[in-house]
């Protein structure tokens, strides 16, 4: 290699080198200046999704007190298990009120809706009855099976008030298939496994109420001991 090569070919790795350096910098840089307002953004749409389906202000605490009891803080992991649909550790937001557990809220995937898989937080009180359930994410057709969204339809408000004990578990199926709950003709499978999700969300809760009553970590007795 001739000496003009080997220059050029020196003066190119180190200007790549150069560009690299201040690249990765401005990406590091960028990161760390936006990451509080994103991670700040994200918890109030979340906190907003909380207040839909626990509108109790109780339970949010004053977060200007030591002894707040700021739902967002209050959180416990839960192990993948087959019941909630999550194959990678959930949040369980625990809802307190005078320092007792007051409700839960779950984070469930069903994994058969007719898109793909439908995230959901379901809201669940102290006694087993579910406060709300909101749709995070979905690939529903649009104009079809979107209709679980609440913004686009009320479907998702007739899991209000619903239990275990209210509602048998054979019941918990859409209509056409002899439940008791409504669905849209030609969009069967989408409400479909929403009902099967929260069915399967309220089981997990009464299989674990005793260990996220005392707000004690359930991520080995409730994911190891109850598969679906």
């Amino acid at each position: 290699m001739s000496d003009t090569v080997f220059k050029h070919t020196s003066v190119t790795a180190v200007t790549m080198v150069a560009f690299a350096l201040i690249g990765t910098a401005l990406l590091a840089y960028v990161f760390n200046i936006t990451r509080e307002p994103i991670e700040k953004s994200e918890a109030e749409a979340r906190l907003a999704l909380f207040r839909q389906i626990l509108p109790d202000e109780h339970y949010y605490g004053n977060a200007n007190s030591k002894d707040d009891d700021s739902l967002l803080k209050n959180v416990v992991e839960i192990a993948p298990n087959d019941l909630l649909g999550n194959k990678t550790p959930s949040k369980a937001y625990i809802a307190k009120q005078d320092h007792k557990f007051a409700a839960v809220i779950l984070e469930a995937i069903a994994h058969d809706g007719y898109s793909g898989d439908i995230k959901l937080l379901i809201a669940i009180r102290a006694d087993g009855t579910v406060s709300g359930v909101r749709v995070l994410a979905h690939k529903e057709t649009p104009g079809l099976g979107d209709y679980i969204d609440i913004a686009h339809g009320n479907w998702i408000k007739l899991f209000d008030h619903e239990s275990v004990e209210k509602t048998p578990a054979e019941q918990w199926k859409v209509k056409k298939d002899g439940g008791k709950f409504d669905y849209m003709v030609g969009a069967t499978i989408t409400p479909r496994a929403v009902v099967k999700a929260v069915a399967k969300a309220l089981q997990f809760y009464e299989q674990n109420r005793h260990v996220l009553q005392q707000e004690q970590q359930p991520s080995s007795e409730p994911s190891s001991g109850h598969k679906d």
